[in-house]
């Protein structure tokens, strides 16, 4: 199956002044169907923006995206999207937020059924598929954003700094949850995150961009989350290369933060 193209994206806002704002310049990637890819960049360098894009949010100034060589012309079924804060339906319980999807869709009852349960068994949530989901923990509510986002089968999942609002113990879990679902269902994944420990274990391949305009300044090939589908995430972190890459990472960005610092008191 042929997968996602990201081919010389470039978005401008204009200003009310009038002027405009260069949020993406040039970018181009491809993701073959199945892979998992973490982007990372300090703040202003178009994360949201590339993948609002790829949802089919925003129309790309220039360039265009293609989802198994079709080009994407506005949201579909086929792209699925995971926010920080889960956009759940506050009024429905967690099975009715699951399988809200596949009713859409007119599915049959047996059908949805299934897999609802299925989703609800893999994320942990089969003992509150009752529960309204304003009763249950951040991390819960992910969990169920999660689900929901699945029940669609979408073949692409968009997730935008996920676990962003998470305590430390409970980001951990999820990020482990993560991982054991794009190994079980091989959907493709694009996560943002502000976390060069999560993208480096979340990531297969992993996008450093670089601010004004946003663009791809580096890319790496990373071994971690592969092994982390079976491993404890904390001996991960222990490997060979993992804390170098870390250091290298963050001394990039912190360039970054420091040139941007630099051309503001300029400015000033």
């Amino acid at each position: 199956m042929s997968g996602l193209v990201i081919d010389d994206v470039s978005m401008r806002f204009e200003l009310p002044t009038g002027d405009f704002v260069q949020a993406l310049k040039n970018v181009s990637l491809e993701l073959k169907a199945g892979e998992l890819m973490s982007v990372l960049g300090p703040s202003g360098c178009g994360k949201t923006t590339l993948l609002n894009i790829v949802a089919g949010f925003l129309a790309p100034t220039e360039g265009r995206i293609a989802l198994h060589s079709v080009p994407v012309k506005g949201p579909g079924p086929e792209r699925g999207m995971v926010f920080q804060q889960g956009a759940l339906f506050e009024w429905m319980n967690v099975r009715k937020n699951v399988a809200f999807g596949p009713e859409m869709k007119k599915m049959p009852k047996k059908e949805i059924d299934g897999i609802v349960d299925h989703l609800l068994d893999v994320t942990g949530l089969g003992d509150f598929k009752d529960k309204a989901v304003y009763e249950l923990s951040g991390g819960m509510q992910q969990r169920v954003a999660l689900a929901r986002c699945l029940a669609n089968d979408p073949d692409v999942i968009l997730m935008d700094e996920p676990l962003g609002a998470l305590d430390a113990l409970t980001r951990e879990k999820m990020q482990g949850l993560v991982l054991k679902l794009w190994k079980e269902t091989g959907k493709t994944v694009i996560l943002i995150t502000h976390s060069v420990e999560e993208a480096l274990l979340l990531g297969e391949r992993l996008i450093v961009m670089a601010p004004r305009p946003g663009r791809i300044h580096k890319e790496y090939q990373l071994p971690f989350a592969d092994i982390a589908v079976d491993a404890d995430l904390r001996e991960v972190k222990k490997m060979d290369g993992y804390a170098e890459t870390r250091e290298e990472i963050l001394s990039l960005i912190w360039d970054m933060e420091e040139e941007i610092m630099g051309r503001a008191k300029s400015a000033a």
